[in-house]
C-alpha cells in the first residue's frame, strides 16, 4: 500500500487547491449582484434565443460523428509514426479500419444525417 501514498497525496493536494480557489473567490470576490449581471452572457450581446430551447437531434448526430472521426485521427497518428516496423500487416489492418469508418460515413450520408435544414 505504500506505493499508493504519492498518488493519494497528489489527489489530496489537487482537491485542496481546487477547494482553496473556490473558497477564496467566494470570500474575496465582488458581492454586488444586479439583474443585468445575473443574465446569461453571450459575447457581450443581448440573447438572440432562449437558452432553454431544445437542440435538433441533427446537432447531436454531427457531434457524435465528429467524435468518431476525431478518434480515427487519434489512431492514425501513432500508426503513421510506427508505420515502417508494422510492415504490410499494419498497413492492411489500418486500411480495414479506414474502410469500416468509410462505410459508416457513406451510410450516414445516404441517410441524410449530414443535411442541415
Amino acid at each position: 500500500m505504500n506505493q499508493y501514498i504519492p498518488i493519494l497525496l497528489m489527489f489530496a493536494v489537487g482537491a485542496g487547491v481546487a477547494l482553496a480557489m473556490l473558497g477564496l473567490s467566494e470570500l474575496l470576490g465582488p458581492k454586488l449582484r444586479f439583474r443585468e449581471k445575473m443574465e446569461p452572457f453571450e459575447c457581450g450581446e443581448n440573447q438572440i434565443v432562449s437558452p432553454k430551447r431544445r437542440f435538433s437531434v441533427r446537432f447531436y448526430l454531427v457531434a457524435m460523428m465528429f467524435i468518431i472521426f476525431d478518434i480515427e485521427a487519434v489512431f492514425l497518428f501513432p500508426w503513421a509514426v510506427v508505420f515502417q516496423p508494422l510492415g504490410l500487416f499494419g498497413f492492411v489492418e489500418m486500411m480495414i479500419f479506414i474502410a469500416i469508418l468509410t462505410v459508416g460515413l457513406v451510410y450516414v450520408w445516404k441517410k441524410g444525417a449530414l443535411e442541415w435544414e
